[in-house]
């Protein structure tokens, strides 16, 4: 492989993008919206400046890994040769389906169809296709750049030979892959959303506060980040959309999602992309502010 492409140039996109093109990869990064590849350039680019002070890459390391990046609004023109298609898209059924429907029209037929998706079904993104063997779902964690694991979701037809060859190129981007199979919420966030689901009900309850809840995990549990702060990381509107995805798929009661997350996407509340969920976040600052008052 050698020619990949990514949709989607918000936070997972231009992500995944980085880190192809750091190592050799030449990528596509694709986007309906031009200001939002301008921002994924610059995100980029200040990722990589972060990796040079910590001498983890050279200037000339920053100006190749840039210099392998083109941009378009055009999905057509962005896979028409690529080896693999990465979709880090919203995440929305909908909106998967169709992207999907489109890069199976323009890719080449050789080319491997990934999803980026944190909990929709592969097998259900594979029927869209006319390729569902090489429809696969692989899973980078946030921020990508530093996070070792991906999982990589196989559909029902996925076959063993795409499996084996995107598990490799995981590990050529010095990734930490996981196979796992197609059952909502994966691995991951099956476990992790309904510990985070949890701390917000135990918020909801008046069992304790913001702070406090984070403090027990993080202490108690050697936690790095606690579920709360997590939550907002993450995005509360991705927390929520997991959730009724494992809801809908599992139908039992303990992935309902709590009443007080669903009034705060509601309100625009959406975590660190929003600037306020369960904290305050102030550009530039590291400071934690609790936002969320009873």
């Amino acid at each position: 492989m050698k020619n990949i492409s990514v949709i989607g140039g918000g936070t997972m996109g231009n992500g995944i993008a980085h880190v192809f093109a750091q190592f050799g990869f030449d990528v596509t990064l694709i986007d309906v919206q031009p200001a939002a590849l301008e921002k994924a350039l610059q995100t980029i680019a200040n990722n990589l400046d972060r990796q040079v002070k910590k001498g983890a890459l050279t200037e000339e390391d920053k100006a190749a890994t840039l210099g392998r990046i083109r941009t378009t609004t055009s999905i057509a023109e962005g896979v028409a040769l690529a080896d693999l298609v990465v979709e880090a898209a919203t995440e929305n059924v909908g909106l998967k389906l169709k992207i999907f429907g489109e890069m199976d029209q323009a890719a080449p037929a050789t080319a491997i169809l990934a999803t980026n998706t944190s909990s929709i079904s592969i097998t259900q993104i594979a029927a869209a296709t006319k390729r569902p063997t090489q429809v696969i779902g692989m899973h980078f964690m946030n921020p990508v750049p530093v996070m070792k694991l991906v999982e990589v979701i196989r559909g029902y037809a996925t076959s063993d030979a795409v499996t084996a060859q995107i598990m490799e190129l995981s590990r050529q981007l010095e990734k930490v892959p996981v196979e796992v199979n197609d059952y909502p919420g994966f691995v991951a966030n099956r476990i992790l959303m309904p510990m985070i689901n949890e701390a917000i009900y135990t918020l909801f309850e008046g069992v304790s506060g913001v702070e406090e809840i984070d403090t027990v995990m993080k202490l108690g549990m050697a936690h790095p980040m606690g579920p709360l702060q997590l939550a907002d990381f993450i995005g509360l509107d991705v927390c929520l959309s997991i959730l009724r995805v494992l809801h809908d798929g599992f139908g039992r009661p303990h992935y309902a999602p709590c009443p007080l997350l669903v009034n705060m996407v509601t309100a625009g509340k959406l975590g660190a992309k929003s600037g306020e969920g369960f904290y305050k976040y102030t550009p530039g600052s590291k400071e934690l502010v609790v936002a969320y008052k009873r």
